[in-house]
Order: structure tokens, then sequence, then C-alpha cells
């Protein structure tokens, strides 16, 4: 008799447990299964010229960010000025605007300064789903071979930068230039047969 009271008492102790795990995770520390994977390929328009169209092509090519946002993100607009420094300082910032009514984001982008080279449209969140995304804004940092390297849920702090994206930015470029040459150069294996 004793052991059918405890066994539901034990279940329901373990479920307790877990949920008052899962309560005390953060979701902006929630790991990314994509990073250290290629960005997700997508098409989409241009924001500013559906004529115009996007691949994860137009983001790679150099080290940098990748911005997910929308009009009606309210903490989109308050990491905006980081992202305005991040810019003016030479960081290529690409965007996804996401779930958003295009004439809102045209309306948004004429009242204020754009940090962004290239925006992706993505009124259905589609591409936004293949890239993980959880709620905007979300910053991702790609490498000049566009494999994604870092993933932040939520808006960009000054001390997250600072300790974070800055300098793996840094290392990332550092990274470029040698990487950029050991591609340049032509394998042992292939001076060896041109030798022999």
């Amino acid at each position: 008799m004793k052991l059918k009271l405890l066994i539901p008492l034990v279940a329901v102790v373990s479920l307790l447990g877990l949920l008052l795990l899962g309560l005390g995770l953060n979701s902006r520390d929630l790991p990314s299964p994509l990073v250290g994977q290629p960005a997700p390929a997508f098409t989409l328009e241009a924001l500013e010229d559906p004529k115009e169209i996007l691949t994860e092509q137009d983001f790679i090519g150099e080290v940098a960010l990748v911005n997910v946002w929308a009009t009606w993100c309210s903490t989109c607009r308050a990491e905006k000025p980081l992202l305005m420094e991040l810019a003016r300082g030479g960081i290529p910032i690409h965007a996804f605007n996401y779930r958003d009514e295009r004439e809102a984001a045209l309306r948004y982008l004429e009242m204020t300064e754009s940090p962004y080279r290239t925006i992706a449209y993505d009124p259905a969140g589609d591409a936004g789903i293949d890239w993980g995304v959880y709620a905007t804004p979300e910053t991702y940092v790609l490498d000049a071979d566009g494999v994604i390297r870092y993933k932040r849920i939520g808006p960009l702090t000054r001390q997250l930068l600072l300790d974070e994206v800055l300098p793996l930015i840094e290392k990332l470029r550092a990274e470029t230039p040698r990487a950029e040459q050991l591609r340049a150069e032509p394998s042992r294996a292939d001076q060896a047969g041109r030798a022999s």
C-alpha cells in the first residue's frame, strides 16, 4: 500500500524539479545548433527593392553581423544606436526584416538612419525559421566564409559588445587573411606533381 503512494509522489516531485530547473534557465542562453554551421540558404526580396533578390551569399565574404529586426519590436529600436556605432566603426551589418509590413519598415528607415548594408524582407518568417530565430531582435556573427560563429537572442548591450561580440569579430578578422593566404597557396601535392 505504501509503495502505491510513493511512486506517484516520486513522479510528482521529479516533474516539479524539472519544471523549476526549466524556469531557472535564461532563454537568451539557449545554445544554437547553427553555431559552427554555414549560414542557412534563403532567397528573399530586398526590403527596399522587391525586384532585387537576396540570398545568403549577399551576407558572405567578410566578417559581418546579421541582425533580425522588426518595426513592432521595441527592443529592436532600443538596440539600434549600438548598431549605428558598429556600422560607423566599419562593421558590416546585414539584416532580416522579420514578420513585418514592408511599408512600416520603409517608413521607419526613412525616419531614422540605417545601420544595414543589406536587408532581406522575410514577411512570413520562413528564413527566420531556418536560421533558428526565437524572437526579435537576434544577432549573428558570420565569419568571412559564412559560418555562424555566434548567436545572441535579445538586444545587444554595450557590455555584451565589449565582452563577447567585438573580441570575436577582431579574432575572426585576424584569422581571415591567413585563411585567404592558405586558399591561395598551391598545396604541396600540387607542387610535387608539377615538379615531377
